[in-house]
């Protein structure tokens, strides 16, 4: 008669104390290789013996011995096939825009391998094993922090360096206390830019937050550039969309306006350009430029396309107009055409009297792009900046030039175009007690929905932020870059920080540590690396329980 076939927790248990606890850890079903991390076949004992075998082990053999004068790690007992280290690392290297390409490079996973003792995945195991579902998750992490409340959208379109028409689909949380959260929950390349691929982007990208049934009612803001097609696209919205304001970017039209005082003062603008050529890329003349006035900036880098540096730069020809003249006119006009052109230029009766009305009447308008560019602004400290620069411009008009005059008529028509800011004026009235009434708003916005309108963003920023984080991935060494895991490293990557800040600190502590705290979030916020989204009601909450001996903690 046949021996009996041992069952498999048996032959599992077996196999546990024949090579060590230490080596393996079984279940009722599973061998698991502590020094692997992986599943083991475990049918026969000579599978077994293979795996011990193979170089991957015997490695993880070595590591454990040098590591031996250290304290263990615990191992998992859950037998999954992927590990909590390679997902780690892998959303490391994509939030921090670090190829996962250069594991490739054995300097690279030599160094990680040494310092953390941990067997070092190649590339394509993160590439196909992990990316995908890091890219899930933080879709997952995006709806369950957007549940409940009300959004905003915002949505832009730009060309990346292979030709594509690429759409980006910001939405931010609107909530009463506090600045809410911002996401990137979409990117997608269309066949074109019109207002039909945007109206379906929208509706796609909602689709995808509320896979159950779009809430049309949860959705009140949408923020767009002043295009003619994105103009139309949200006329399309706000009928299916029956409570959305749409507004279109109020940095932006600042920046039309810049462009029109550009327009109006060519000389200064020939000035600008032609500086520019002289110094670029021409040392000899820098080194003159720093043996006059070591003290001043190089001349300002103009590019037409960053919203208000041709202000920044008539800013700096005005403060250092002496100066460049003199460097000017040390320069040999035969050296360059440039130079030619910049001392005829510097001759003109009028060009320093155009810098410093410039600088007296329009030079807040960098300003004023920075600061509606600021993230957690409320509506009306936004609303607030746009008044002050129209009393300023419309001052210059008032007796003025013929130059101010048509900046005045430019400012004016931008504004009037934008129905949206006008109905975002009216809530910020009603919010701060200044209207009483709700004529001009959409007709299905209630009174309850007034309230989340007091952090609203008037300017779409976030989305341009979006397109620089999308061409820093598409280099010109990755542009065989496949689209769609582009858009999967772009949605982790624009997500990481802001994802990672939804935790609650529950810090034991005594009231010491807790100013400490306080001091380091004060720096934070003061360096830019964290927006404040705590109150005093917090502190003093803490510093309540830190008296009574308990938990302090902020909401983050």
């Amino acid at each position: 008669m046949p021996r009996p076939k041992p069952k498999a927790y048996d032959r599992l248990n077996n196999f546990v104390k024949e090579f060590g606890e230490t080596i393996f850890l079984a279940d009722n079903s599973v061998l698991f290789c502590k020094i692997c991390d992986i599943k083991v076949s475990s049918e026969k004992r000579f599978t077994v013996i293979q795996h011990i075998k193979t170089s991957k082990h015997i490695q993880g053999l070595n590591r454990l011995q040098l590591k031996s004068t250290k304290t263990q790690q615990l191992v998992s007992t859950s037998f999954s096939k992927k590990n909590d280290f390679n997902r780690d690392l892998c959303k490391a290297m994509l939030s921090a825009n670090i190829p996962l390409y250069k594991l490739e490079n054995k300097h690279f996973p030599e160094f990680l391998e040494l310092y953390t003792k941990k067997e070092i995945p190649k590339e394509a195991t993160l590439r196909k094993g992990y990316v995908d579902d890091l890219f899930v998750e933080t879709i997952e992490k995006i709806k369950k922090c957007v549940d409940g409340k009300k959004i905003w959208v915002s949505i832009d379109e730009t060309t990346d360096a292979e030709g594509r028409f690429i759409a980006n689909v910001i939405i931010g949380t609107l909530t009463i206390d506090e600045p809410g959260s911002i996401f990137l929950l979409n990117s997608e390349k269309l066949e074109k830019s019109n207002h039909s691929t945007i109206f379906k982007l929208f509706d796609q990208s909602l689709n995808l937050l509320w896979p159950q049934g779009v809430k049309y009612n949860e959705v009140l803001l949408f923020v767009t550039d002043a295009a003619p097609y994105m103009i139309k696209a949200g006329k399309a919205i706000q009928n299916v969309y029956t409570k959305i304001i749409h507004v279109t970017c109020l940095a932006h039209g600042f920046h039309r306006v810049a462009e029109e005082i550009r327009n109006q003062y060519k000389n200064i603008d020939q000035l600008v350009s032609n500086v520019k050529k002289t110094f670029l890329k021409a040392p000899s003349r820098i080194q003159t430029l720093k043996s006059v006035a070591s003290d001043i900036p190089l001349p300002s880098q103009l590019i037409l396309t960053r919203w208000g540096t041709w202000i920044d730069a008539a800013l700096y020809y005005c403060k250092h107009f002496e100066i460049i003249k003199q460097v000017i006119d040390m320069l040999d006009e035969n050296d360059a055409e440039s130079i030619k052109k910049c001392k005829q230029i510097l001759k003109s009766n009028n060009l320093e009297a155009n810098l410093a009305f410039i600088m007296s009447i329009y030079g807040f308008i960098s300003t004023s792009i920075t600061r509606l560019e600021t993230n957690g602004m409320s509506l009306t400290e936004s609303i607030k900046i746009i008044k002050t620069a129209k009393e300023s411009i419309h001052s210059a008009n008032v007796g003025g030039c013929a130059q101010a005059k048509a900046i005045d008529e430019k400012f004016q028509k931008v504004m009037e175009k934008n129905v949206g800011f006008v109905q975002l004026q009216k809530i910020s009235d009603i919010i701060n007690g200044q209207n009483e009434s709700m004529d001009g708003l959409p007709t299905d916005i209630s009174s309850g929905d007034i309230p989340f309108f007091k952090f609203a963003p008037i300017s779409s920023v976030d989305v341009e932020r979006s397109f620089s984080k999308y061409k820093n991935i598409l280099a010109d060494n990755r542009r065989s870059f496949e689209f769609s895991n582009l858009k999967k490293y772009l949605i982790v990557q624009c997500n990481a920080q802001e994802l990672e800040f939804k935790m609650e600190w529950g810090l034991k502590g005594t009231l010491e540590e807790l100013r400490e705290v306080i001091r380091i979030l004060c720096l934070m916020e003061r360096e830019g690396q964290s927006k404040r989204i705590w109150d005093k009601s917090q502190i003093c909450s803490s510093i309540c329980r830190v008296q009574k001996g308990e938990s302090f903690k902020f909401n983050l």
